[in-house]
């Protein structure tokens, strides 16, 4: 299978550099908003320690699965690829599925949880920081496996993702300053889905990999096999496989597995709930400037 083209590794992740991007933005914009407005601009240091320290532990896990798979070969590269694949389908699933539910109270936990921790100190605003931008980076990093797995080491996937970082981190600011405007709601939906669907094409990446060590049945039954009439080293083939890990000849097993996922974490996705009404509390409410 040829590797993705350099303008689709950074397309896909440069999307999801600037969803996740953006997502975690709005979670600092909440803290720095809070502590500005409650007149303690003396811990914003701590909260930009803390913001730095989930930025290092997510570029060591990014780098740690992206370059940590080129270093083997085999079918212990497999092996490795396909439980890492699998691993992070879960979390990555839990994440998107349990920010949806949570996405129209996060911001008054966000604000609830500075308050306690000013009384407890700058330690704990830190801690706050590290968590709550550490827990969307790691979605972040968690969702770049397809690419650590589809790219042979390649970097580009790494500069797509930073690349899109840099236009969140635009975004958040102009939202904060209220330059922007932003229907959040729409967004965060559409991106959401967006993500499971990649989520969808990590698994099915992972299916295959188990397949192929043997721990799975099934490799040699062939759902469909349009390799005759597919260009994999096309533009849309790259694209393809560089952003939804397809493939022309997938198993029957991959398939069952890639539509009952997305049959399922869609419709939990959509099912309406409180939280679909506003993505965050800064959606509706304009945020002041530092």
């Amino acid at each position: 299978m040829s590797s993705p083209s350099v303008a689709s590794q950074l397309l896909g992740s440069g999307l999801i550099g600037v969803r996740e991007g953006l997502e975690t933005g709005i979670v600092v914009m909440i803290l720095v908003a809070f502590l500005v407005k409650s007149d303690r601009r003396d811990a914003l240091r701590w909260v930009w320690l803390g913001v730095a320290a989930a930025v290092v532990m997510v570029l060591a896990v990014f780098a740690g699965i992206h370059y940590g798979t080129s270093t083997i070969s085999g079918l212990a590269a497999e092996a490795v690829a396909g439980v890492a694949s699998l691993v992070a389908v879960v979390i990555v699933t839990g994440m998107v599925l349990w920010m949806r539910r949570a996405a129209a109270h996060i911001s008054s936990d966000l604000k609830a949880g500075m308050g306690r921790a000013l009384q407890l100190g700058a330690p704990a605003v830190l801690l706050l920081a590290f968590l709550a931008v550490g827990r969307e980076g790691l979605e972040t990093a968690l969702l770049m496996v397809g690419y650590a797995e589809n790219t042979s080491g390649s970097s580009w996937p790494l500069v797509g993702l930073l690349v899109g970082v840099l236009v969140a981190v635009v975004l958040t600011t102009g939202l904060y300053q209220g330059t922007v405007r932003i229907d959040l709601q729409k967004f965060f939906t559409w991106t959401g889905a967006f993500l499971v669907v990649v989520a969808a094409g990590i698994l099915a990446y992972g299916v295959r990999a188990v397949q192929t060590v043997g721990w799975l049945p099934g490799l040699g039954d062939r759902a469909f096999d349009i390799s005759s009439v597919y260009d994999q080293s096309s533009w849309y083939g790259t694209l393809l496989a560089g952003i939804f890990n397809f493939r022309p000849d997938p198993t029957v097993l991959q398939v069952v597995a890639w539509c009952v996922y997305l049959a399922v974490v869609m419709t939990l996705f959509f099912r309406p709930s409180p939280a679909s009404r506003v993505r965050p509390d800064t959606a509706s409410t304009p945020v002041p400037a530092a």
